[in-house]
């Protein structure tokens, strides 16, 4: 199990680098590569990160009087956990509820040998001890987008390969192509529509075999096709409990599973598999449990991918009102024309809102551009106040900033 926020930490931290590298060291040509490192200092700083989240984590729970036991848990009954504790000794814990939050970790194929020291998944990729020329990253998914952008901006060669017709196809479709054109302009070769054979592993690289007859050679693969629930060795099967393919449970919306009194939340029940989810998604399976009313599904949190620029967004997207046929209408603004955004260096970029044409309430928020993760949180506001206050009609904003805020006219 890794410390509270592990993967926001390690993926924040290496964004952190890589955009160092972008800003501080703009010349990334071939001639420049080789003295842009990963290690020792940035690996380092992410490790730091692990134990500062874990040390937060720890102060929290004593704080609130939990009782933490270290061990290996899995499930005896419905109502009783063992966990073996690293000196051997097994605890028994028995509750009449529980919740299941063991998170998930990178899905591997059986395939594909990961001990090949050319070959790494996202939780090995940041042990590399140097920065490789030209990397395949396949799985162009959230995480597989994001680690092509860190990759590109310390001006490594990417080849991303896409099993899919479109980046990121859940997010607008103009952010989407937003994203494409970007990439394409900064080093990352984009290949849809395409899937793996086999994975050869060589001494001084890997070949990456596609079902299509092609074959891509890099100094290393980077497989981002996903991730699995932590729950293969929970004993499951002693309660009746199953899983999917990918080892996730499936809760009802009040976060309970097939057995009444045990619950689950985060990465390990699937979708949206984001931090700020796990946390209301554990928040309402304990309001579920008391039974208090405070319990809610978590639909709506807003989207929030660490690519080079970032993407956030919230509500809909222009496909799915056009679909529902909603009268809409669509307020855009763009980095180039902010003064802020051109000093500091960030041109790139848009802001895009969506609202309903008669009654002006805005019915979605997509941001593609420097800190979007930090500009949506105005309109995640903004949407959930009721009635004519969902509107941008009556609100002032500071200027100059680098958060465009257009406004409707009449």
């Amino acid at each position: 199990m890794h410390p509270l926020g592990y993967h926001s930490v390690q993926g924040t931290a290496s964004l952190g680098a890589a955009d160092h590298a972008v800003q501080h060291q703009p010349d990334v040509s071939c001639h420049r590569r080789a003295a842009l490192v990963l290690v020792p200092g940035r690996t380092e700083k992410r490790r730091e990160g692990h134990r500062q989240a874990g040390r937060i984590a720890h102060r929290l729970l004593c704080r609130n009087r939990v009782d933490v036991f270290v061990g290996t848990g899995s499930f005896a009954d419905e109502q009783t956990v063992e966990v073996v504790c690293p000196n051997g000794v097994v605890e028994k814990l028995n509750a009449k509820h529980i919740i299941i939050a063991t998170g998930s970790r990178p899905y591997r194929p059986a395939d594909i040998d990961f001990h090949h020291p050319r070959v790494y998944d996202s939780d090995t990729i940041l042990s590399l001890s140097h920065t490789p020329r030209k990397l395949i990253v396949y799985g162009a998914g959230v995480i597989g987008c994001e680690y092509a952008s860190i990759f590109s901006g310390l001006g490594v060669l990417v080849e991303l390969v896409d099993n899919r017709g479109q980046l990121l196809s859940f997010l607008d479709s103009e952010i989407s192509q937003a994203l494409s054109y970007h990439f394409s302009n900064n080093n990352i070769t984009v290949r849809h529509n395409e899937e793996y054979e086999r994975v050869e592993g060589l001494d001084n690289g890997v070949i990456l075999h596609l079902k299509s007859g092609k074959k891509i050679k890099a100094d290393a693969l980077l497989w981002c096709n996903g991730r699995t629930g932590n729950t293969d060795k929970l004993g499951l099967e002693n309660i009746g409990i199953k899983v999917n393919s990918r080892g996730q449970i499936e809760v009802d919306e009040a976060y309970r599973t097939t057995v009444a009194n045990i619950y689950g939340a985060g990465d390990v029940i699937g979708w949206p598999s984001l931090a700020s989810a796990a946390h209301d998604q554990g928040r309402s399976a304990a309001g579920s449990i008391v039974d208090n009313g405070s319990w809610r599904f978590v639909n709506d949190v807003p989207t929030g991918i660490y690519t080079i620029p970032e993407i956030s967004s919230i509500g809909k997207n222009e496909q799915e009102l056009t679909q529902a046929k909603v009268p809409y209408e669509v307020g855009k603004a763009f980095f180039k024309s902010m003064a802020r955004a051109q000093i500091a260096g960030e041109p790139q970029g848009m802001l895009k809102i969506l609202f309903h044409r008669e009654t002006l309430e805005i019915l979605g928020v997509h941001c593609f551009g420097y800190q979007a993760s930090e500009i949506v949180h105005i309109g995640q506001a903004i949407m959930n106040q009721p009635g004519e206050q969902n509107n941008l009609k009556y609100s002032s904003t500071p200027r100059s900033t680098t958060r465009p805020w257009p406004k409707p006219i009449g």
